[in-house]
């Protein structure tokens, strides 16, 4: 499971011309699921993200978390996470997961996302032409590959 995490003044998701989500302060997390992909990682990766300490503190040095700050989360599912560019200029993304396997993965991620935030998640809607607006504080952009935790 991939995520680029971003924090942000705003974000939101626009579908059809309609927002659909929308936060204030807080996490963008776009998300990339593939078929090895486990709960294991789904619960590493929420835990890791709402423990980021990534907002400044009164000092103005980066050592709160979004839970610490009362921050809100957007979660939005991005397959081209897994884009492969070795070959060509096409990328290719074999290594997304299909729907069926996808759809109950970013559930289980959206769930657990609150639980650890300890409020409701913001959502994207999966599969949909989704425009994200969002204002990079910072900018401050972490990637985190569940599959390679370093």
């Amino acid at each position: 499971m991939r995520t680029v995490i971003q924090r942000v003044q705003f974000a939101s998701v626009t579908i059809d011309g309609n927002v659909k989500s929308k936060i204030g302060r807080g996490l963008l997390v776009l998300v990339g699921i593939e078929d090895r992909d486990t709960d294991e990682d789904i619960e590493w990766l929420c835990k890791k993200i709402a423990s980021l300490r990534i907002f400044d503190d009164e000092n103005g040095v980066m050592n709160r978390s979004v839970v610490d700050v009362d921050g809100e989360i957007l979660v939005v599912s991005q397959f081209t996470l897994h884009a492969s560019t070795k070959k060509g200029n096409r990328p290719s993304y074999l290594r997304a997961s299909k729907p069926d396997f996808a759809i109950p993965m970013y559930e289980k991620f959206c769930a657990e996302m609150g639980l650890h935030l300890g409020k409701e998640v913001q959502t994207g809607t999966f599969g949909a032409d989704m425009k994200v607006e969002l204002l990079n504080d910072g900018p401050v952009t972490i990637l985190i590959d569940s599959q390679n935790k370093e």
